[in-house]
């Protein structure tokens, strides 16, 4: 399905779903680099006017990546709560930010229809709220998991500590490492995302990281990202 939006006498084209998002995203140099983004600022703006008067059952209808061939999008799909997105399904995306940031949107709300909002229309609202909009709407979320520490707590803020290094060279991650810590961060995780996906580096910086909160008692957890392989 086809899209468009008018702006005065110039009329901005989108193939599909999926580009209308895709230029709607504000700017990243990945997005430039794959072509995926608008060419210009009027016309990412144009798509997210255009993203704004979609209904959100559009998402449903229109699969971003095919049904057939992602098990990821099976199981979005499967398992969609009809239930709970029937409060909001007559909303379209422009709608649903202003809902969002309204007081009948509150935490038991939030929750209440949490498991009827779809990934794609979790992102598809993002991209029209500024940063202070996604904080208001964050403010109303309640999730608390606690592990060696807790971590969602009304009043707290938890910080990801990510001592990537270019080579990952180990001095150089537990300088980073150290510096973070020194400044606080870290309580959420500590993560790293390394530059290569070779096995024996990785357990290296496990065992580093590990190493580290084990002798100094850290109240926290490690992550070391890697391909989905591995």
């Amino acid at each position: 399905m086809a899209y468009r939006y008018i702006v005065g006498t110039q009329t901005y084209q989108f193939s599909d779903l999926k580009e209308v998002l895709a230029k709607a995203t504000p700017a990243r140099s990945g997005d430039y680099l794959a072509g995926l983004a608008a060419e210009t600022y009027a016309e990412r703006m144009a798509a997210r006017m255009c993203l704004a008067e979609i209904p959100l059952k559009q998402f449903l209808e229109e699969l971003i990546i095919p049904y057939e061939t992602d098990e990821v999008t099976r199981l979005i799909v499967d398992t969609h709560d009809k239930e709970a997105f029937a409060e909001i399904s007559h909303l379209t995306v422009g709608d649903f930010r202003d809902w969002l940031l309204s007081d009948i949107a509150d935490s038991v709300t939030l929750k209440r229809i949490a498991s009827g909002i779809t990934p794609e229309m979790a992102a598809a609202v993002s991209k029209l709220m500024r940063n202070q909009d996604l904080i208001l709407v964050a403010k109303k979320c309640r999730v608390i998991t606690s592990f060696r520490n807790t971590i969602g707590l009304p009043g707290h803020i938890s910080v990801r500590l990510q001592p990537n290094h270019p080579t990952d060279d180990a001095r150089g991650i537990a300088a980073s490492m150290l510096d973070g810590l020194l400044y606080g961060a870290g309580d959420a995780v500590i993560g790293i995302n390394p530059a290569t996906d070779s096995f024996p580096a990785l357990m290296d910086l496990y065992y580093l990281v590990d190493e580290v909160i084990n002798q100094y008692s850290i109240p926290t957890q490690s992550c070391i990202l890697t391909h989905v392989t591995n």
